[in-house]
Order: structure tokens, then C-alpha cells, then sequence
């Protein structure tokens, strides 16, 4: 079956992998793993008497994410099509198995071993490549409400639910926001996202209220932080705040943060482009912006390029999760949006989060070797998905 998306003669473009993304990624490792160690020396010394604790863990992690990403890299793309069904159903037995066999740390349900695998980090992977497979395969049917809407609304619903009951709205939300851009990608129309918005919507205000954790956090939100910063509900933010403060333009110098000096609770994790505002300043902060910028420009040029519907599909799913999560948590540390605790992509501490955000990137690296010829046609049925009318992707071509 030809479709309008296919309707060109691919002409295959040599070596296709995509050195910028690369390099933008690799600064951001790295990046990582200096800020790691400049945020957590004094905690990793106080509590583990080694001021490397932290650092020597993640880098180890970086290692075996660099592992992870040279395999996907060296992997077809069209193979995971293969896998997706197996993987996906192993990562919602994890989800399931976590709330029950889980570690339990701060009343959350989230890790396994340690705090080393967290089945809610894994499932951002897998969760895209099950959508781009589900998604490319459907075609016109897309649009009908009993094979698109429905079954997309109900898997989306019962991944998310997972993941709020360990509890955690912030991976709940990336997840489901990450679905739903790839559902308009495909070429569902306006009034499926219309119902999706307000369903989903409806049932995030009755979660929300429900909930006394977030609903105390929107609370925060909706007041001003800094009024009472000592209070258990504004500290963390207060704190965050004054961190990114206490930088200006250029910042205090690396390794000068005075936060992380028992100020800022777990300077570490999802707190640390305030250590990165705070020591290195406005400058800083907006390079890292940059980069992550520039990572989710080269997404999408890899994604207008991709040699099918799949690898489309596939290629802006990986780009939307990432890009998607670094907003979030860029927004939450900017005050922005109300707190909610996600990782900043390559920079956090985290093993699981490292590991399954370089899987990710070979993955999408795989697909820039399959690039095409830039065609204007396969251009204008991009561009029309993004506007007032967008033809639905095509069935996946065979080989």
C-alpha cells in the first residue's frame, strides 16, 4: 500500500550518523558527572566518610550507559519493532511488582536494590518504542474511535496509573505527555485530542484533590515560596530558590555552592541545575539550556529524515521524552511549574536514568544512519501534522 508519505523514491544518504547529537550529548554526560561530584562531595563525605561516593557510582553508570548506547547504535532500529510487545509487557510486570516487592524510601514504592533500578525510568524507553509500533501500524484506523482513541486512552491510563499508585505524578505526567504528542504525530484529529485533554484533565484535577501530597505541592505553587521558606511544604523550593539566586550572571565558582552544604536537600538529584545556577551562574545555566536545545533540534531533524513511518515515529517519540523531561525539570527548579521530582536527562544522579536516557540516544543515533534525502513532499506531510490538517502516517513499509 502506497501512501503520500512514501509516495518518493528514498535515495539513502551516507554516513548518516549524527556526529552534532553525539557531541551534544557527551558534553552533557560530562557535564553530569562534574556537577555530580561538585554537589555531593560534602554529603558523600559526610555520610560515607569518601567525598567520591557519589561521582564513582555515577560514573560507572555513565560507563555502562556508554556500553548501552554503542549496542543500540549498532543495532537496527527496525529490530526493536520486533521486541517492543515483549519488552513493554516485561516493564508493566516490573511496575506491578515494584509496588508490591518495592523498597520502600520517604512512603514512595519506586526502586529495586538499593535505589538502583527504578522499573518507572525503564518504561519511558520502552513505553516509546511499544507506541511507534502500535502507532505506524495502524493507518486510517487511527482516526476511528474504537481503534485509536480507546485502546490508546486505556494503555496510556493504565501505565500512568501504575506509576501514580508508587506514587509519582511527575514520571506519571512525562509518560503520559510523551504518548499523547506522539498520538498527534501520527495524525490523530483535533477532537481525539480534544476528548483526550479533557478527560485527562478532569481526572488530574480529581487525582490531585485526592491526594494530599500534590495537592499540597500545587498549594505551594499557587503561593508565594519564600513567605514562610522553613515550612516542610515551601523549604525545598525556597531553598532551590535562593540557590539559583545566589549565582547572578557568572556564578560563585565551581565547587563554591554554599546550598549544598546541607541547605538543599539531595543537591544531587533532581535539584542540580540550582548547584549548576548557583556555581556557574546565568552563563551556565542557559549552556545547558542550549544543549539540550540543540539535542532536541537534531531529534527532529532525524525524525524528518527517518526512511519510514516507524522510524519517524520512533525518532520523535525519543526527542519529545527527553526534551519533555528536561522542560519539566528545568520548570520545576525555575519555579515554574509546581514541584514534582524528575531528573534532569544525563546530568542527575540516578544509574536508571542514565542508563535508559543513552539507550535511548543510540537508538535515535541508529536511526540518523538510515536517514534519506531531505524530500519536500514528506516535509509538507510533516508540516501539516503540526497544523490545521494532518493526513494520517501510512502502514509501515515492508522491506
Amino acid at each position: 500500500m502506497t501512501s503520500r508519505l512514501n509516495a518518493e523514491r528514498i535515495s539513502p544518504k551516507s554516513g548518516g550518523l549524527d556526529y552534532p547529537l553525539l557531541l551534544v550529548v557527551g558534553a552533557l554526560v560530562v557535564t553530569g558527572l562534574i556537577l555530580v561530584y561538585s554537589s555531593s562531595f560534602a554529603l558523600a563525605y559526610e555520610a560515607y566518610g569518601n567525598p567520591a561516593y557519589f561521582f564513582s557510582r555515577q560514573a560507572f553508570w555513565a560507563f555502562l550507559g556508554a556500553l548501552a548506547l554503542l549496542l543500540s547504535l549498532r543495532i537496527d532500529y527496525h529490530y526493536w519493532r520486533k521486541l517492543s510487545i515483549a519488552i513493554f509487557g516485561m516493564t508493566f510486570v516490573l511496575l506491578i511488582i515494584v509496588l508490591i516487592f518495592g523498597e520502600e524510601v520517604n512512603g514512595a514504592k519506586r526502586w529495586f536494590f538499593g535505589g538502583s533500578i527504578q522499573p518507572s525510568e525503564l518504561a519511558k524507553l520502552t513505553l516509546v518504542l511499544y507506541m511507534a509500533h502500535w502507532l505506524s501500524s495502524k493507518g486510517e484506523k487511527l482516526r476511528h474511535l474504537t481503534y485509536g482513541l480507546v485502546p490508546f486512552s486505556v494503555l496510556i491510563g493504565l501505565v500512568t496509573g501504575l506509576v501514580i499508585l508508587e506514587p509519582d505524578f511527575g514520571t506519571a505526567l512525562l509518560l503520559g505527555g510523551s504518548a499523547v504528542v506522539m498520538f498527534f504525530v501520527s495524525g490523530a484529529d483535533l477532537k481525539q485530542l480534544g476528548i483526550l485533554f479533557l478527560v485527562g484533565g478532569l481526572t488530574l484535577t480529581l487525582l490531585i484533590s485526592q491526594t494530599a501530597y500534590a495537592r499540597e505541592r500545587l498549594e505551594t505553587y499557587l503561593s508565594d515560596p519564600l513567605h514562610d521558606p522553613f515550612s516542610p511544604s515551601r523549604y525545598h523550593v525556597a531553598q532551590t530558590l535562593i540557590a539559583l539566586g545566589s549565582g547572578g550572571v557568572f556564578g560563585v565558582g565551581l565547587g563554591a555552592s554554599q546550598q549544598k552544604l546541607g541547605f538543599l536537600p539531595a543537591p544531587h538529584t533532581d535539584a542540580i541545575l540550582a548547584i549548576l545556577g548557583e556555581e556557574l551562574g546565568l552563563v551556565g545555566s542557559w549552556t545547558v539550556v542550549g544543549l539540550f536545545a540543540l539535542l532536541a533540534y537534531r531529534g527532529i531533524h532525524i525524525a524528518l529524515r527517518a526512511p519510514d513511518d516507524y522510524g519517524l515515529l520512533l525518532a520523535a517519540g525519543i526527542t519529545i521524552w527527553v526534551t519533555l523531561q528536561a522542560l519539566m525539570n528545568i520548570g520545576v527548579t525555575t519555579f515554574t511549574i509546581p514541584f514534582t521530582g524528575l531528573p534532569l536527562p544525563f546530568l542527575s544522579f540516578g544509574g536508571s536514568s542514565l542508563v535508559v536516557s543513552l539507550s535511548g540516544i543510540g537508538v535515535l543515533l541508529n536511526i540518523s544512519q538510515s536517514a534519506v534525502e531531505k524530500r519536500s513532499r514528506r516535509n509538507e506531510d510533516f508540516a501539516l501534522r503540526w497544523g490545521h490538517r494532518r493526513p494520517h502516517l501510512s502502514h509501515p513499509r515492508r522491506p
